[in-house]
């Protein structure tokens, strides 16, 4: 099935954020190329991002296009992306008449400590059509700093890391144990495969590989 306009996406999203919630994707909408990358070991310094969208944007389409389109635009900001996760579809949170989103994780190493490393990751959102309204929205690029080595981080500012959510969601930890199994939270003490494990297998069960190559 073909995608829908990415303009009329973005007015689509543009209602969301107005309140007018609807459903904006078709059954059976194809995502793009695969940026396959596993086994990396666990580095202190390495960082950990979850890359996530529902909606096509306006310059690159497709979400998988859009978020291989963010990753080379890091690139060219002094992170180096060391490889990423198989890409996985995944119900909305919390449960709502979004489409589906797409999902992986990027392993990164850069010299940038973490609030500049969220700092680019935040600049990429705006440039590739983010607009931040209404809590859970759709949108069309999602780039969460979810974790930096083993560092832990209080929030106090704009910055927690871990990511204080990344525990619960199955969205994060199935990609993230295809590519960094063994990474341990610094604060809970657990792998990211003991983690997955804990998790309900319902909430498991929402979450699903995506192989599809299409455009």
């Amino acid at each position: 099935m073909d995608y829908p306009d990415a303009k009329n996406a973005f007015s689509s999203l543009v209602y969301w954020c107005s309140g007018q919630e609807q459903s904006l994707w078709p059954a059976g909408a194809r995502w793009g190329e695969e940026w396959s990358g596993r086994g990396i070991a666990v580095d202190r310094e390495l960082a950990y991002i979850g890359l996530g969208a529902n909606l096509p944007s306006v310059r690159f389409g497709p979400p998988r296009a859009t978020l291989t389109a963010a990753l080379a635009a890091l690139a060219q900001r002094d992170v180096v992306i060391v490889g990423q996760s198989p890409w996985y579809r995944s119900a909305p949170v919390p449960p709502s008449a979004q489409p589906w989103y797409l999902n992986a994780i990027a392993v990164v190493k850069t010299e940038l400590d973490p609030h500049a490393l969220l700092v680019r990751l935040l600049a990429v959102e705006s440039e590739f059509g983010r607009v931040r309204c209404t809590p859970n929205a759709p949108r069309p690029i999602d780039l969460d700093l979810l974790a930096y080595g083993a560092r832990a981080i209080d929030r106090g500012g704009p910055l927690e890391l871990p990511h204080p959510r990344m525990h619960l969601r199955a969205f994060v930890l199935m990609p993230m144990a295809d590519i960094a199994p063994m990474w341990r939270h610094p604060r809970l003490g657990a792998t990211v495969r003991e983690l997955l494990a804990a998790l309900p297998v319902a909430e498991r069960a929402e979450v699903t590989r995506d192989d599809e190559k299409s455009t």
